[in-house]
Order: structure tokens, then C-alpha cells, then sequence
């Protein structure tokens, strides 16, 4: 089971500590001994801990953005319905480098905002 951690400053010109995410990651390395990430935004920090089940490449490697990098997330569960959602979301114009159920989140938020998780059947904990 992966791990997931973050730090949000209202304050967005504060910046957070990427030796904070890594510190947090490093706390979690049991949960995710297969890879680590971390994101760094304005005023937002991502981590994630990584173990491999649906998609073993590269291409797993959280946090994930869609294209533009705009939008980011570290995720931990399963989303059992993700097929059929990224068949959905290709219809709709979205393109896919993964496999993963990560990247339908990535594009489930960017198609239909802060109710894009209504639409998952599955089990998670989600830092977008």
C-alpha cells in the first residue's frame, strides 16, 4: 500500500520545504518501498511512496501532472472502474501515457472539477 503525504500554506508566497515532503516520505518508506516522489508548487508540497501493483513502469511515477503541469496528485488506493473512465475521458479529447489509475484522476479532475471523485468506484485517499 503506497503512501501519501503533503503540506499546503494558505499563505501561497510561502514556500514549503522540500526537505519537509522528503522527511515525510522518508518517515513512510514501509509503505512504498518500490519508489518515491515529491512535488513542489507555490505553496504546496506532494509526496508519495510507491508500491507497484497495476502499472510496475516508469510511467507509475508519482506525483503525476497532467500535460501542462498544472494540476498534480499523489494517490493510494484503487479505482476499480478506472477502464471504463479512461475510455470516457479519451472520448473527450484527454491523452494517456500510463496505464495507471493515477493518470484518470489527473484527467478526471482537469474534465470535471472538484466533483471528479463522485464519478470513481474504488477505494483512496487522494492530495491534488
Amino acid at each position: 500500500m503506497c503512501g501519501i503525504c503533503g503540506k499546503l500554506n494558505f499563505n501561497s508566497s510561502k514556500p514549503v520545504s522540500p526537505d519537509l515532503i522528503d522527511a515525510m516520505t522518508d518517515v513512510m518508506e514501509h509503505r512504498g518501498p518500490d519508489d518515491r516522489g515529491t512535488f513542489i508548487g507555490k505553496g504546496v508540497g506532494l509526496g508519495h511512496r510507491r508500491l507497484s501493483i497495476i502499472d510496475l513502469s516508469p510511467l507509475g511515477h508519482q506525483p503525476m501532472s497532467n500535460e501542462d503541469g498544472s494540476i498534480s496528485v499523489v494517490f493510494n488506493g484503487e479505482i476499480y472502474n478506472y477502464l471504463e473512465l479512461r475510455e470516457e475521458l479519451l472520448k473527450l479529447g484527454h491523452s494517456f501515457r500510463s496505464a495507471t489509475d493515477t493518470e484518470v484522476i489527473v484527467h478526471a479532475y482537469e474534465e470535471y472539477g472538484r466533483e471528479f471523485a463522485s464519478r470513481f468506484n474504488g477505494m483512496f485517499a487522494i492530495g491534488i
